[in-house]
């Protein structure tokens, strides 16, 4: 199934059975017609680097705004020092405030966009790689087939192992993202 439909976009993440693997665990929200895409943040979205430059990865604000257009929700998992707060969306608060703080792209990060879907560890023991977040994702995702978009490899084989269809950003001779119009085939449950 995801190897048809992906081509060379499932190969960015895993081998092509390993996305078919994810793709078809994923089925169960095929007649809801949905899919939620979480991401990581640091260097998939915004560039965090040592340069001390913060701000949107070549291509990710016209990515986030084709997906708010096209209705396909956004999250975030993310590590973050546990200490930022006791809840979610206390450490995204805190987070909100260290990346806005630096911020040097001309368009303002689209925090909108991922409404209450910005999950962070609670305990050092939940940081990723650590499965955990992307099961909590998984339990507030009612049925929706999930993707999930990182740079690095050891966080989309976790995000795989658990039944997302993954995507490795940042791999050269492939999309920058995964292409919208395949999200949206796996929303409706295309083949």
């Amino acid at each position: 199934m995801a190897s048809a439909t992906l081509g060379t976009s499932a190969s960015a993440a895993a081998p092509s059975d390993t996305a078919h693997a994810a793709a078809a665990g994923a089925g169960t929200a095929a007649s809801r017609g949905c899919a939620v895409v979480y991401f990581d943040l640091g260097e998939t979205l915004v560039h965090t680097g040592e340069d001390s430059r913060i701000g949107y990865m070549p291509g990710a604000a016209a990515y986030l705004r084709t997906l708010r257009e096209r209705h396909i929700k956004v999250g975030l998992i993310t590590n973050v020092p546990p200490a930022w707060g006791a809840t979610d969306a206390e450490r995204a608060a805190t987070l909100k405030k260290e990346i806005d703080g630096s911020w040097t792209g001309s368009v303002p990060f689209a925090w909108a966009d991922f409404g209450d879907r910005i999950l962070t560890p609670r305990t050092e023991a939940e940081r990723k790689p650590a499965p955990t977040l992307w099961e909590r994702a998984r339990a507030q995702a009612r049925g929706c087939r999930l993707v999930y978009e990182a740079e690095t490899s050891a966080e989309t084989d976790v995000a795989v192992s658990l039944g997302y269809l993954a995507y490795q950003t940042g791999l050269p001779s492939r999309p920058a993202y995964l292409p919208v119009r395949v999200i949206k085939r796996l929303a409706h449950g295309s083949r």
